[in-house]
């Protein structure tokens, strides 16, 4: 009899076991679910202004923004020219320029985006890089390359013979139509050279 009551258990513990360790998994299944981190994400635009405003500082830029909900978030940015020239206003993540930008100076800045709570100064979200391009406006002349261009032609040469090139740079930004379009004219001896665009 003590036989058959062990060899009894022996069958029935494994599956005590597995219905066991099935309402264990089911439990830590059910409190992951409930314990889930919510994905919380960045929210904005390519940031953006124009160089040389003469309106009045600061100038917007834009606005960093969270789809955290929380009444002591606290928005942040960090890296070069942070709290200098660029600032945030820490409720609404709006984001001001406290300069007057040259993208000839400086095309780009890099800058980090934070939110944390300000009663711990926990962060609130993941920091998020971004940047801010500076539009150009056509707001150089073009300079030649060097003082003086010498030429010479051997005499009675033939109509077109080429005397020597020239080269001025411009520099507004190429990518924009016009700006760094450079032309040439020849404003004295035009009754014996001419030049065309390409010096």
């Amino acid at each position: 009899m003590s036989h058959l009551i062990l060899l009894l258990s022996l069958f029935l513990a494994p599956a005590f076991a597995d219905r066991g360790s099935q309402k264990s998994t089911q439990n830590l299944c059910s409190n992951d679910v409930s314990h889930k981190r919510q994905k919380r994400d960045w929210i904005w635009n390519q940031m953006h202004i124009k160089e040389e405003i003469d309106t009045p500082l600061p100038h917007h830029v834009g606005k960093i923004t969270s789809s955290v909900r929380n009444n002591n978030a606290k928005y942040i940015i960090e890296g070069e020219y942070a709290n200098t020239i660029f600032k945030v206003e820490e409720t609404s993540g709006d984001v001001y320029a406290f300069e007057r930008l040259d993208r000839e100076k400086k095309a780009e800045y890099e800058l980090t985006a934070l939110i944390i709570d300000r009663t711990n100064n926990r962060s609130l979200e993941r920091p998020s890089k971004f940047i801010i391009k500076v539009y150009d406006i056509n707001d150089n002349a073009p300079v030649f390359v060097q003082k003086v261009f010498n030429g010479s032609v051997p005499e009675m040469s033939p109509v077109g013979t080429s005397v020597t090139k020239v080269t001025a740079v411009d520099a507004d930004d190429p990518t924009v139509s016009g700006h760094a379009t450079v032309t040439y004219q020849v404003t004295t001896g035009g009754e014996y050279f001419t030049i065309d665009d390409s010096g």
